[in-house]
């Protein structure tokens, strides 16, 4: 049992390597193309008066290093929806968490427009996470409700969840398009944010909203046994001890959180929640204690990887990351789909 552990926790290694290499390649690449030895040297002796160093530190680097934060927290919010539904389909933009923290951002957004003083990144970035967890948390609560109340057992039935978790979803969209058309004046403010993008992101987004991140992921890892016994079922999990309702509502709500603290600060991202935990358990196996960790890895990467693509493709113009991940997500939810229907057959 030791043994297999150890091979699958050196499996971990090689996602480790990607997620690296994809963080050379960000800081490398780019409108302005930063050699090795120019990064290495401005690591080691930085130097405030060098365009490369302003570069760098000031542009490149948060970038990408907010890029990471943002694939691994939305990976770990996928790998927790999906373990809590045991869907391999489900993740935040399903169960309806990511368009719901897009209404309370919009909204937020909005509101904010009309002080100047608080415009800046320092005051507003607080206020869209906490705008967008409100937004999200309400969205998963009217989900379950709906869901409790359309059957007469005790725990909602997980195709209950994921149908209202859609219908909520096409709703809270229409609402933030109701929003756009209402208001001219920000429409292509919250266009733009809505598409997903990291253009302009600095050292502040880091700063507030990281920690965010960190600890909701961490609280995600530390429920891997918990999400283990879901997997079995409710009344397998309810036979071992567990409390199956206390244990889904706090990992739903860090997976909120996690998905609210992304959207704030990038915008609406899709597919990566899909894509990294599916990817990571046919790499690592089922198991959550591995899965996260394994999924924050796999995500940070791909979504760094997304995001210089995003900005090198038609360089010095961008295209924004949500398009770079939706046209990644798309063929590759499909392929679930259909592979999904002939393992039924």
């Amino acid at each position: 049992m030791q043994s297999r552990q150890l091979f699958l926790i050196w499996r971990i290694i090689p996602l480790a390597g990607f997620l690296l290499v994809a963080l050379l390649v960000g800081i490398h690449w780019g409108a302005v193309e930063l050699s090795f030895s120019e990064i290495r040297q401005n690591f080691l002796n930085p130097s405030e008066d060098s365009q490369m160093s302003l570069i760098l530190w000031e542009i490149r680097l948060p970038r990408v290093i907010l890029a990471a934060c943002v694939g691994g927290g939305l990976a770990v919010a996928g790998a927790a929806f999906q373990g809590v539904f045991r869907n391999p389909l489900a993740d935040p933009f399903v169960i309806g968490a990511s368009t719901g923290a897009a209404l309370g951002a919009t909204i937020a957004l909005l509101c904010l427009s009309g002080s100047v003083s608080i415009l800046s990144a320092t005051w507003q970035i607080p206020w869209l996470i906490l705008s967008a967890f409100i937004g999200a948390i309400l969205v998963v609560g009217v989900v379950f409700i709906i869901a409790a109340l359309s059957q007469t057992g005790r725990n909602a039935p997980l195709l209950t969840l994921i149908l209202a978790g859609m219908a909520l979803s096409s709703f809270t969209g229409a609402l933030v398009s109701l929003i756009m058309f209402l208001n001219h004046e920000m429409l292509a403010t919250i266009f733009n944010w809505l598409l997903g993008s990291f253009s302009g992101r600095h050292w502040n987004e880091i700063r507030l909203a990281v920690p965010v991140i960190l600890f909701s992921g961490g609280l995600i890892w530390l429920m891997s046994r918990p999400l283990d016994l879901l997997s079995f079922g409710d009344e397998t999990a309810l036979t071992l001890g567990l409390a199956t309702g206390k244990f889904r509502v706090i990992i739903l709500v860090a997976a909120t959180m996690c998905t609210a603290a992304c959207v704030a600060v990038s915008g609406v991202i899709g597919f990566l929640g899909l894509m990294a935990p599916h990817m990571t358990r046919i790499m690592l196996g089922p198991r959550h204690g591995l899965l996260i960790p394994g999924s924050c890895l796999l995500g940070a990467g791909l979504m760094v990887m997304a995001d210089t693509l995003s900005r090198t493709v038609i360089a010095p113009a961008e295209i924004p990351v949500g398009i770079v991940t939706a046209m990644m997500g798309c063929p590759f939810f499909l392929f679930l789909l259909i592979s999904r229907g002939q393992q039924t057959k």
